[in-house]
């Protein structure tokens, strides 16, 4: 899709962009935002509707869950199941949902009464049942018309009924479990009566309540996952650093506002500043706004309500003047901005776990790999990073949740080339962070449970507060600006962490500071260098069985803000409405590269531009057949209509070869692959080669069996390439087939090291005689292990001695001895061992590691 005009005359080159098809199925009601899609195995369709106009016609006034009747995707990869949606024309189109196909069915809004009565839906309650909307300081809010999030666990094998899980984004948190039923003519309903609202269960109110929960995750071991989009979590302002305000000497300027967590009605924080520093001097605390209600979420664990309204007997306000919460359930900071496993989903009350591990953020989103130990996640907002999490070991095979442990990393990005958005991809390198177990994060964590507001004033302020509480405000707001929240982790221990991390290494920190990364980790990652610039991460996902080779996607609803600066690593032009970027997922699981797939318009573009683009993608889902369900948060972007849409992209079909590891001498076999035929396939011309003979060589090649006419694989003399030609005569190979094996190839490691091998398409027909273009993916063969021992002319290659697939004589000399244990110390860090971390990993957790040495030296 492109733009009227030249791409020279855009601010942003070669923008919108789009490296596929993406085709408008719905747009939402007028204000609201997409949120929340999810598909059924039966190829079904729901999403939330977030906070509509209330001038909308009804039902699309009042937000809630609805669902698409009488459509179901069919999962063969194209989008031929519909036309796609013109754009809302009227004003009565404008204020419901449209739909390309089927008819969208609201199955439960905001305040319905659920749970025989007792609860509304997305509304948080004191312990004793009262409503929190019903407690109305001046400066709460009511209740949200915010529902978000939306998985359903099974019950029954079938999968057609069971539990909808649907976070709504309140303060407290609100996390709502329908039960959803077929009726007789198969429709999904939702039983209000035996739904419930998650937080108000005392295992919820155990673990300090949940805010904010936005969008989540579906666990490969089938459980929900609320991400908790704690914006309030920034301790320092923008791109600064603690280490800046350490050095200044002061925190002016630079504080953000979880500094002022535990400050009675934190929102005043602003004016104050204002009245202490001046108005030049003054500054907005990064994250304000969104941590206001904490006095709420107190009420919400059971702190008494105090009458912070300060009103007369006829209700005028008198005294703005809020009171300090003393009681011992003041919500603790460190328990906020984290992500919320529901265990036990169909248990009469759930069990939640935060993965304190995961660290510390305003989190959009997970997205937990299906090799049950790698997790990915965005932290939405401006000047945020991006993350990811390794669990030791599968986080379901632990005894308990509190046991999993793993390293935390946070991304370091580096634009390639210095061309337009459109043809940059991202380089990542992952910065490790710290390791722990979720028991050992919460230990720490617990240190802080009994800070409340009145420690704000007693720990900073000089004078008595019960005698003038609003001198002692002023002083304590002036205290924390400058040298920090004492009652917290300080600026001093972020800083020394840091030091010692450069010095020592992650693992190499004392024991007191191992805490820092994973409860202040936006502000550590700062410290060492991460790309904590990303403007507003707000989607990642992959298809729920990916494997090394398949896509994972990024969504950056708008790229701005400090990634367009002149500072840090990432300066690109600004793309005002988002940018799509998918990595491919490495062998394990790891992604080393960022490329745009889908690159939005920018303001100044025409209407025709802007109104067929996608604009500001926020949630982001991957179906199976490798299609991609995009949602919007535009807000006012300058369409001809204002409303939000959904659309489903359809990336290039592509042709890709197996990376493969072989031993020096031995052969192996890769695959190639095309990833969906959507109209079948008649036939075509393909040639694979090899960059590096020396490295490896082509020695077989077969067909797919159902391939009937086929010229035999042309092998070129020197083993360099093959080149396959072939024909589907009987179409055994079916319109929508998925990841269609044409051919394998025969490798034989000649020498040692790697090379690329790729694929050339010289001709691929579908069914109806149209040229198939796939993008052609290139992998990479290992031949190995490397000579380790010795180096290049040895003649010695490390072996298997025992035959356990393991190269315990690292050195070649035919026996395991403590010289196989030094080579294995001096290189591990080599590409030739970690290029082969299969043959290497004898502690058998997935990576190479210092213990790996120690196991070897065991064996001896």
């Amino acid at each position: 899709m492109g733009a009227d005009e030249d791409p020279e005359e855009h601010d942003t080159l070669e923008a919108p962009y789009i490296e596929g098809n993406i085709d408008r199925f719905s747009t939402t009601a007028f204000g609201a935002e997409v949120t929340g899609p999810f598909v059924f195995d039966t190829g079904e369709l729901l999403y939330s509707l977030q906070g509509p106009h209330d001038g909308n016609l009804e039902p699309f006034n009042t937000g809630g869950v609805g669902v698409f009747d009488d459509f179901r995707f069919t999962f063969n990869g194209t989008n031929d199941e519909f036309d796609e949606l013109e754009p809302p024309r009227t004003d009565k189109e404008e204020q419901q949902v449209l739909s390309a196909a089927g008819e969208y069915r609201l199955l439960v809004q905001t305040g319905d009464k659920i749970n025989g009565g007792t609860e509304r839906f997305s509304h948080p309650q004191t312990p004793d049942g009262r409503p929190l909307a019903e407690i109305t300081e001046p400066w709460y809010e009511g209740v949200g018309d915010q529902a978000d999030m939306n998985f359903f666990v099974s019950t029954d094998e079938e999968g057609l009924e069971g539990y909808l899980f649907t976070n709504n984004e309140t303060r407290p948190g609100a996390i709502t479990r329908t039960p959803l039923y077929r009726d007789e003519e198969g429709y999904l309903q939702a039983d209000l009566e035996n739904a419930m609202e998650l937080e108000n269960t005392e295992p919820f109110r155990e673990i300090g309540g949940t805010k904010v929960n936005c969008y989540g995750d579906l666990s490969p071991w089938e459980t929900p996952l609320s991400a908790e989009e704690e914006y309030g979590h920034p301790r320092v302002g923008g791109l600064a650093t603690v280490s800046d305000i350490v050095e200044a000497g002061s925190g002016v300027g630079l504080r953000g506002s979880s500094e002022f967590w535990n400050r009675p009605k934190i929102l005043g924080v602003e004016q104050s500043i204002e009245d202490v520093f001046g108005s030049e001097d003054s500054w907005y605390p990064m994250g304000l706004h969104n941590n206001r209600n904490t006095e709420k979420m107190a009420y919400h664990l059971g702190a008494e309500p105090i009458d912070q309204a300060g009103l007369d007997e006829e209700g005028v306000e008198i005294d703005d003047t809020p009171q300090p919460i003393g009681d011992e359930e003041f919500p603790n900071r460190y328990r906020y901005g984290k992500i919320v496993e529901i265990t036990e989903p169909t248990a009469d009350v759930p069990t939640p776990v935060k993965h304190h591990v995961f660290g510390r953020a305003a989190w959009e989103c997970p997205e937990v790999l299906p090799d049950e130990r790698t997790v990915y996640l965005a932290s939405d907002g401006g000047a945020k990073g991006i993350y990811k999490f390794v669990a030791e070991e599968p986080i379901p095979e632990y005894d308990s949740r509190m046991d999993v442990r793993g390293t935390l990393y946070a991304m370091k990005a580096a634009e390639i080339g210095e061309g337009p958005v459109a043809e940059t991809p991202l380089e990542i390198e992952w910065l490790e962070l710290g390791t722990a177990s979720n028991a050992e994060v919460d230990s720490w964590i617990a240190d802080y449970d009994d800070v409340t507001q009145v420690d704000y004033l007693e720990t900073h302020a000089e004078t008595d507060w019960e005698a003038d509480l609003e001198t002692a405000l002023a002083e304590a707001d002036e205290a924390v600006a400058i040298n920090g929240n004492q009652d917290y982790i300080t600026d001093e221990e972020v800083v020394e962490w840091a030091t010692q991390y450069e010095e020592n290494g992650p693992d190499g920190v004392d024991e007191a500071l191992r805490r820092v990364p994973f409860l202040e980790t936006r502000a550590a990652a700062k410290e060492i260098g991460a790309s904590v610039e990303f403007n507003k991460a707000e989607g990642i996902d992959s298809h729920d069985e990916a494997e090394p080779g398949d896509f994972i996607y990024f969504g950056i609803s708008s790229l701005g803000g400090a990634m367009t600066d002149e500072n840090g690593d990432i300066r690109f032009d600004e793309v005002q409405s988002g940018v799509l970027y998918r990595a491919e997922l490495e062998a394990d699981y790891n992604v080393s590269r960022l490329e745009p797939v889908v690159v939005g318009p920018n303001e100044s573009d025409p209407s025709s531009v802007l109104d067929e683009s996608l604009i500001n993608v926020d949630n982001v889902m991957v179906m199976d057949d490798g299609r991609v369900l995009l949602c919007e948060d535009k807000g006012t972007f300058g369409r001809t209509y204002e409303n939000d849409a959904l659309w489903v992209y359809e990336p290039p079909t592509s042709l890709h070869v197996d990376s493969v590891a072989i031993s020096h001498g031995a052969t192996g076999t890769a695959d190639l692959t095309l990833s969906s035929v959507p109209e079948g396939l008649a036939g075509g011309r393909v040639t694979v080669s090899l960059a590096h003979t020396e490295i490896a060589e082509i020695t077989g090649a077969d067909y797919h069996d159902a391939l009937e006419l086929t010229a035999g694989p042309a092998i070129s003399d020197d083993g360099s390439s093959v080149e396959f030609q072939f024909a589907d005569l009987e179409e055994a190979i079916e319109p929508g087939a998925m990841d269609v094996t044409l051919a394998s190839l025969e490798l034989e490691g000649t020498g040692t090291g790697t090379t690329d091998i790729t694929v050339d398409v010289h001709a691929l027909d579908d069914d109806d005689g149209i040229a198939i273009e796939p993008q052609s993916r290139p992998g990479v063969v290992v031949t190995g292990p490397p000579a380790v021992g010795g180096g290049p002319g040895s003649g010695r290659t490390p072996t298997d001695p025992d035959g356990d697939g393991m190269y315990e004589d690292v050195n070649g000399n035919g026996r395991l001895d403590y010289d196989d244990v030094v080579l294995l110390f001096d290189s591990i860090e080599d590409d030739s061992v970690t290029l082969s971390a299969d043959y290497y990993d004898f502690n058998d957790n997935g990576r190479i590691d210092y213990d790996d040495i120690t196991e070897l030296y065991d064996e001896i």
